[in-house]
């Protein structure tokens, strides 16, 4: 792979920007200033390089967790709300697409009122096997209600409530009250609003959403909101574990 060609898989533009960048100086790597765009490189996973001046790293598939707060859509077409897009560095919203998907994707998403763990890639085997139903990954979430919780209610959502969108029941995986005004709900199916929706159908009412954990992987205590990170070794081991795959991912 030549270096101009490399950038280009990393966002950084079109293989003439790309060139133009190495050509300018603005790319240095193994201590050294590039000078020729067309030099062959040989890249690994987490490979160190500079562009202006900024670290990165190579990455062949993205994986990458991020911190989603409050006020923005999982959209790269916002309405009301800004997009969680617009979180990221610009050369992760322009790396080119790969196993036909169009670049890096949220999967799934969370309501803008919504916080928490949300993923995103580039590669379409993984958005797959953690967003299909059939997978059954168990997501996590912390809710907090405005009316109390009761016994009654967390026994009816692990029971399995209808939806206005289905006659078949949808269950909780695993469902308990953490407060007089606090649950901790499994579900492993995303429907539209669904949590919002199960609660509604047993008398009560979602005030604060925040999704804490996807299969294994739980968000980091040190990741702020608004924050995102590459994922680790360990991460997609965690997530492999709850939608075992063909091959394991990795890093």
């Amino acid at each position: 792979m030549q270096w101009q060609e490399l950038l280009f898989t990393q966002g950084f533009g079109t293989r003439r920007i790309c060139a133009g960048l190495i050509q300018q100086g603005l790319v240095r790597a193994g201590g050294q200033t590039l000078t020729d765009a067309t030099a062959d490189v040989e890249p690994t996973e987490g490979m160190a390089y500079q562009v202006a001046g900024v670290d990165w790293a190579y990455h062949a598939p993205a994986y990458l967790m991020l911190h989603k707060p409050a006020g923005y859509e999982c959209s790269q077409r916002p309405g009301a709300w800004p997009s969680i897009y617009t979180l990221l560095p610009g050369p992760l919203r322009q790396r080119p697409g790969r196993n036909a998907t169009p670049g890096v994707q949220a999967i799934g998403r969370l309501d803008q009122d919504t916080t928490g763990l949300l993923l995103l890639s580039d590669d379409g085997a993984f958005i797959h096997r953690m967003s299909s139903p059939k997978k059954l990954v168990p997501k996590l979430y912390q809710v907090t209600t405005a009316d109390p919780v009761t016994p009654q209610q967390v026994q009816r959502l692990l029971a399995g409530v209808v939806l206005d969108d289905s006659p078949r029941p949808v269950r909780a995986a695993a469902c308990e009250a953490t407060g007089t005004h606090t649950l901790d709900l499994t579900l492993t199916e995303g429907k539209y609003h669904q949590v919002k929706r199960m609660l509604a159908a047993v008398g009560n009412r979602v005030t604060a959403l925040h999704r804490a954990r996807i299969g294994a992987l739980a968000l980091p205590a040190d990741l702020a909101p608004g924050q995102w990170r590459w994922l680790t070794a360990e991460d997609l081991q965690a997530l492999s574990a709850a939608a075992p795959a063909q091959e394991p991912l990795r890093a």
